[in-house]
């Protein structure tokens, strides 16, 4: 196992006003040549950190799958209605944001922060451009605590150990997992990871989840993957709402159970069903 790297929002005395890499950090090795999944889905939201090979690839998943761009926006805006119930409705003060991704807007601690500004949130990436990057994602409330933790989902000791320097265990923590589960190919490796990070979870905690299906667009949700599969070294599959549902197995899921995101608690009537589908469930 290997260790983890934490940072946190006082790592360093001047933290919020020299957004470089500390003089002891080595700025990490990118590879801008090979498109990365971050970097597209930061593309698809139009965020500027991406490059051509991101842009290219992203088009090319447009072209086949038109509509991944609303699915992109559906489930950030998704995840931000979870997370405003979770920090509001339901009192949870802690976040474990795994697969974070790159800062763009409306990210976890700051929607959670804005409910409850004394809110702990944990990230959780292991690419090295979201570390670049991790300066944005720690500016947080001064009242609360925002950190980053560089480690691996398939690794989740390292993760639980990273997230023991900042959360209490003590306390209900929202496990966060939006759209990464599907790069753990195998259902049964994807399913005891996520079960390992939730068995360690004080009861009162809550799972969140948001992964890619073909129920809506189907066979050009299929070509995309494929696309994907083609061109990255980092393979992803669909899922079935039914496998999605298994990952809350043990748990209470809330209303409306597990549903294309756009349609969990809308707030808008009639909104398009997408072909991310995701749910939020409780340990009793």
């Amino acid at each position: 196992m290997r260790q983890s790297t934490v940072l946190r929002d006082d790592w360093c005395p001047m933290a919020h006003e020299h957004p470089e890499m500390p003089d002891n950090e080595q700025t990490p090795t990118i590879d801008t040549s090979v498109p990365h999944s971050a970097r597209i889905w930061n593309y698809w939201l139009g965020g500027k950190d991406n490059f051509p090979s991101d842009q290219a690839a992203g088009d090319e998943i447009r072209q086949v799958f038109p509509a991944i761009v609303e699915d992109a926006r559906a489930v950030r805006a998704f995840l931000n209605r979870a997370v405003r119930h979770l920090a509001g409705t339901a009192g949870v003060r802690q976040f474990l944001d795994v697969g974070t991704g790159l800062p763009t807007v409306n990210n976890t601690h700051e929607v959670a922060q804005s409910v409850a500004p004394e809110c702990r949130v944990v990230y959780v990436d292991n690419d090295p451009l979201v570390l670049a990057h991790a300066r944005a994602l720690l500016v947080g409330s001064p009242a609360g605590t925002t950190a980053y933790i560089d480690a691996d989902l398939r690794d989740p000791e390292s993760i639980l150990q990273g997230a023991a320097e900042i959360l209490s265990f003590d306390e209900p923590i929202a496990l966060i997992l939006m759209g990464i589960l599907g790069h753990i190919t195998d259902n049964e490796e994807a399913r005891g990871i996520v079960h390992r990070l939730m068995d360690t979870l004080p009861p009162g905690s809550y799972l969140v989840i948001s992964d890619l299906t073909n129920e809506v667009n189907g066979e050009a949700v299929d070509k995309a993957i494929r696309y994907w599969n083609e061109n990255s070294s980092n393979p992803r599959v669909n899922r079935t709402p039914d496998e999605i549902a298994r990952f809350f197995d043990g748990l209470e899921v809330l209303e409306p159970g597990v549903v294309s995101s756009s349609l969990w608690r809308p707030e808008i009537t009639g909104p398009p069903p997408v072909d991310d589908f995701g749910a939020v469930g409780y340990k009793p």
